[in-house]
């Protein structure tokens, strides 16, 4: 009895599952599974070859700025500005006609203004109104 079962059990399996439409289908779904699994594969390491582009393109950009800039402050130190700037800044030298006035970098008076303000280190404390104040100040208008 039990084998009698057992093989009507797999006729049934056979003749309403086991059918060639059914094998083409099941088939034909894992083909379509694998097309998407790849697909999915190949967006996804496109993503990241476009952000490493992406980065790679941004960093050009920077080193083109640099570049430029670098240029740019090449052509300054070529001008006549800059080099009479950096005359009267090492050499102490000036124009016809200019005069420099030379001060010491410390006096008795400063000194003795240093020494005698106080050091606060806290700010003053203010008195400041509340949030509910300062709204009925701006909407009514306050004398304060």
């Amino acid at each position: 009895m039990k084998n009698r079962h057992l093989h009507r059990a797999l006729y049934q399996l056979k003749h309403r599952f086991f059918t060639l439409n059914n094998i083409v289908i099941g088939i034909a779904v894992l083909i379509a599974a694998g097309w998407v699994w790849g697909s999915l594969g190949v967006m996804q390491r496109n993503y990241s070859l476009q952000r490493t582009i992406d980065q790679k393109s941004q960093e050009l950009l920077l080193a083109e700025l640099e570049t430029r800039s670098l240029e740019l402050e090449r052509e300054y130190y070529k001008t006549r500005e800059y080099q009479e700037l950096a005359v009267r800044e090492r050499l102490g030298k000036g124009i016809r006609g200019e005069n420099a006035l030379i001060f010491p970098r410390t006096t008795p008076l400063t000194n003795a203004r240093a020494s005698s303000e106080p050091r606060n280190t806290q700010p003053a404390q203010t008195n400041q109104p509340s949030n509910f104040e300062q709204w009925m100040d701006f909407l009514f208008g306050s004398a304060r």
